[in-house]
């Protein structure tokens, strides 16, 4: 096991000594590239500008802080730096406006961070450099207000397309943010944002996005890690900042159905950091604490937090247009794991994330899958194909021989004690989403062949 310090620096120029232990592997991260804000940082604050939109300094330092975490989470392989295949140890040094602001707010950061990747953070600030302490360039002045009342995630998912269609059917006039990955998730932001243009010709929205990359050589003689269990905070913090922009009190909304929020493990070895928690209620209420804490106006709310997937796709407030737009969202936790077998890139078919969406839309789903068909032909559950579906068949009739099991089971990926008048629904929604998935699964044999 290595412990790793990673150290940003804005420029050549920018010398303060850190201090390093001999058993630490020290990382620079360049900031400024071809003197500019680099990676992606300072296009994502000229596209704001180009919205009218000043983010804070604060707002800043929260993407300067996200390219940290990022970067410290892609390119430290978790199976040749940890000692247990898993929780890396990692020291960020980090250069930002008010090093006494951020110290004051470390300690929910670094629990937000544990409990997020499952790694063990420890993170310190300093002050930037003299030539770097004012990094927002104003948008021009302008006679008209704000247009934005409010900030959405918008990934290219199925749940953010909903969210999306919900808030403009009510009205509102978002500015939706989304983290750029790979091509076909990309594409399919593209896709649904250009369909939602059309569909409200006379609604005010933009989006906005963020694409950040590091080189694979960025940790010298370490390999890059594919898990990406840190992904959210960037995404949050571009939300986030692209909120201070506002000039006044925002909410966030992040639209995610209560199963997966949840994300209860399907088996009893499948727990702890292996299970995604990009949006369980305790992260998402120590992204409040921290907001707080730096004096940022907004709040993170999940609307759909006590709804399956298949509740929200029922409840959409545009239904015609949601079948239309859904074959244009990604859903599947791995779209580009086709191109290995010279597929195109999408939907498995057989994924977490890709099962539940089936289960969502059964009945009336135009998705292609890799899998098309789930009861052709018994699917080896010893193999990727198989192995998720055998764990949902077991999970679901573990639950539905002790229904009672649900309020024990909603505990089990991370704490739920900030919200106790939520547990009731919480293990309802739990149920009602197992249920969905088991009317999908009805017939298909999984077994190992």
């Amino acid at each position: 096991m290595t412990r790793h310090l990673v150290v940003g620096r804005f420029d050549a120029t920018d010398k303060v000594r850190i201090p390093k232990a001999r058993d630490e592997l020290q990382t620079v991260l360049p900031l400024f590239q071809n003197a500019h804000l680099g990676h992606g940082i300072g296009r994502a604050l000229k596209d704001l500008r180009e919205l009218g939109l000043t983010p804070s300094e604060i707002g800043v330092d929260l993407l300067i802080v996200a390219a940290h975490v990022h970067a410290a989470d892609t390119r430290i392989s978790r199976g040749s730096e940890a000692q247990d295949g898993w929780t890396r140890e990692i020291r960020l040094v980090i250069p930002v406006s008010d090093p006494q602001l951020w110290s004051n707010a470390t300690p929910i950061l670094e629990r937000a961070l544990r409990f997020l990747t499952g790694d063990r953070w420890s993170i310190g600030f300093r002050k930037r450099p003299k030539g770097f302490a004012t990094l927002v360039t104003a948008a021009p002045p302008s006679l008209l207000p704000i247009p934005f009342d409010g900030v959405s995630l918008f990934s290219g998912g199925l749940d953010s397309l909903i969210g999306a269609i919900n808030t403009l059917e009510a009205g509102g006039s978002p500015l939706l943010v989304s983290h750029a990955g790979e091509g076909a998730v990309s594409k399919s932001q593209d896709q649904c944002f250009g369909r939602l243009k059309t569909a409200y010709p006379s609604a005010t929205f933009e989006r906005v996005r963020v694409w950040m990359n590091f080189e694979s050589s960025l940790v010298e003689g370490v390999q890059s890690e594919e898990t990406t269990r840190g992904r959210s905070f960037l995404f949050f913090s571009l939300a986030a900042a692209s909120g201070t922009g506002l000039g006044r009190e925002f909410v966030l909304k992040v639209p995610e159905n209560g199963l997966i929020a949840l994300n209860v493990p399907l088996d009893p070895l499948r727990l702890g950091a292996l299970s995604t928690r990009t949006t369980h209620p305790f992260y998402l209420t120590r992204w409040n604490e921290l907001l707080h804490a730096l004096g940022i106006p907004g709040r993170l709310e999940n609307p759909y937090w006590d709804k399956t997937k298949g509740e929200m796709v029922s409840n959409c407030s545009n239904p015609r247009l949601l079948r239309r737009l859904a074959p244009e969202s990604l859903s599947c936790s791995s779209p580009a794991k086709g191109r290995w077998k010279k597929q195109p890139q999408g939907h498995c078919g057989y994924c977490l994330p890709c099962l539940i969406r089936r289960a969502a839309l059964r009945g009336a789903d135009p998705t292609p899958y890799g899998v098309p068909n789930l009861r052709a032909a018994p699917l080896d559950s010893t193999e990727a194909i198989g192995r998720q579906i055998r764990s949902c068949q077991l999970a679901i009739r573990r639950l539905a021989a002790r229904p009672a099991l649900a309020h024990t089971l909603i505990h089990k990926p991370g704490p739920l004690f900030d919200h106790p008048d939520r547990h009731a629904a919480l293990a309802d929604v739990y149920r009602r989403g197992l249920e969905e998935l088991g009317r999908l699964l009805r017939g298909v044999r999984a077994e190992p062949a």
